[in-house]
């Protein structure tokens, strides 16, 4: 089994550092020592305590004015709106029927359908990206599609089939037969392929009927290893249109929670306007919810309460959600949140921070048993960061004192370029050009 070494400074996440001291919750060696072994990580901490003990002819690459982390996980994005990013347009539902479906009809097309599954794992990769939560769209072909991109590129990746069959064009609707039929087909053939998992996705509950919601909910009892992965309270109008649909429902979580769509592992994107009681009622199912600063600032959607949802316990992660966000980058998703925050009166931690984009993305996806730190035993997905990828970048970097002060510095002013390298399972999977 081949043996690398990579010295370098290294960060990672243990636990959320909303909920432990900072010392506990991220781990920071300066002058550390990453070594890779057979796909996974072999050793993690200080080069001092760890290079006296390396097995002889260990290749050891030193890498200066790096910073290794855990590759980065995007807890919402969908892969069919990369040609829709930075679309003028207004709200959420308008957004919908001017840009997104009219982009998502031409996915019947599977040709298609794999040049834009390239181009968006290309994007993750060359972000620091190594997982995703991905929405598809209605047609079959775009998971297969996307399935066999990431099979390709040995990426830990998560996605689903879109359930609709209302509110949207003729050629984005399914029924409940072919909807079921599709899903059920695409779990029996990629679900534990490689690095691959399934989520159930119905697009919000506008676009499903009681009967769709209740197939979904099915679906995913009858394999627990599944995600279900939505949307939920995003946009006001958005809010009252589910409100009109569903007049018998307590409120917008008590519509997936009647057709079994609420658990342990179920990721709702947005939130915005979640009530502390809705927070508390997921915290207790043990779901999820995506936080896309991004996203929800560009639609004009709100601003997402980050310290009332961890307050109440739910586990929250960050999603860029291209389209409807500006940037593939969780690096910038993470000074979006700090924005978000801002205009809240909470001053998010850098290092909390930097635990949405990694570990708590892989909570959400139920992998962090297998990624979104660099323990031993770990799959080794990982990314180099060049503090000094720009002249302004380097000299701010430079100043820093802290881990915390340097994830902020990256969080305002860094773009792809600060990705040098992005590795998946120890292989290099992407290079900056000209690095």
């Amino acid at each position: 089994m081949s043996r690398q070494a990579y010295r370098s400074a290294l960060a990672h996440a243990l636990a959320d550092p909303a909920s432990a001291s900072a010392g506990e919750a991220v781990v920071y060696h300066p002058d550390g020592l990453l070594v890779v072994e057979g796909g996974h990580v072999a050793a993690f901490g200080a080069y001092a305590d760890l290079a006296p003990g390396l097995p002889e002819g260990t290749p050891i690459e030193h890498m200066p004015g790096r910073l290794v982390t855990p590759g980065f996980i995007d807890a919402h994005v969908h892969y069919p709106q990369v040609d829709v990013m930075a679309a003028w347009g207004t709200q959420l539902l308008d957004w919908l029927h001017t840009h997104t479906f009219p982009a998502e009809l031409a996915f019947a097309d599977r040709a298609h359908a794999d040049a834009v599954a390239a181009v968006f794992l290309d994007q993750l990769l060359a972000n620091g990206t190594t997982s995703a939560l991905v929405f598809c769209t209605v047609h079959k072909g775009s998971v297969d599609a996307l399935f066999e991109a990431a099979l390709g590129r040995d990426m830990r990746l998560v996605a689903g089939k879109v359930l609709m069959d209302r509110g949207a064009p003729e050629g984005l609707l399914d029924t409940v037969e072919t909807g079921r039929a599709d899903t059920e087909a695409l779990i029996r053939a990629w679900r534990g392929r490689g690095r691959l998992g399934y989520a159930v996705t119905p697009r919000f509950a506008v676009t499903s009927t009681d009967a769709q919601l209740a197939m979904a909910g099915e679906v995913a009892a009858a394999h627990p290893d599944v995600l279900v992965h939505t949307h939920m309270s995003e946009n006001r109008d958005e809010i009252a249109e589910v409100a009109r649909l569903f007049p018998a429902a307590r409120d917008y979580l008590d519509v997936y929670d009647r057709f079994g769509l609420l658990g342990p592992r179920s990721v709702f994107a947005h939130c915005v306007h979640a009530s502390e009681d809705t927070f508390e009622r997921l915290a207790a199912a043990g779901a999820s919810v995506a936080f896309c600063p991004s996203s929800n600032l560009l639609l004009g959607s709100g601003l997402f309460p980050l310290k009332r949802a961890c307050g109440c316990g739910v586990n929250t992660a960050l999603g860029s959600d291209v389209g409807g966000g500006g940037s593939f980058s969780p690096i910038a998703m993470m000074g979006e949140a700090y924005k978000v925050g801002q205009l809240q009166g909470d001053n998010l931690d850098p290092l909390h921070a930097f635990y949405l984009a990694t570990l708590a993305g892989a909570k959400a996806l139920h992998i962090d048993d297998k990624v979104g730190n660099l323990l031993p035993g770990k799959e080794a997905d990982f990314v180099v960061l060049d503090l000094a990828a720009t002249p302004l970048l380097a000299r701010r970097t430079a100043q820093a004192k802290t881990l915390a002060e340097t994830l902020f510095m990256l969080s305002v002013l860094a773009d792809e370029r600060v990705v040098e390298r992005t590795y998946l399972a120890g292989r290099l999977a992407h290079t900056r050009r000209g690095a």
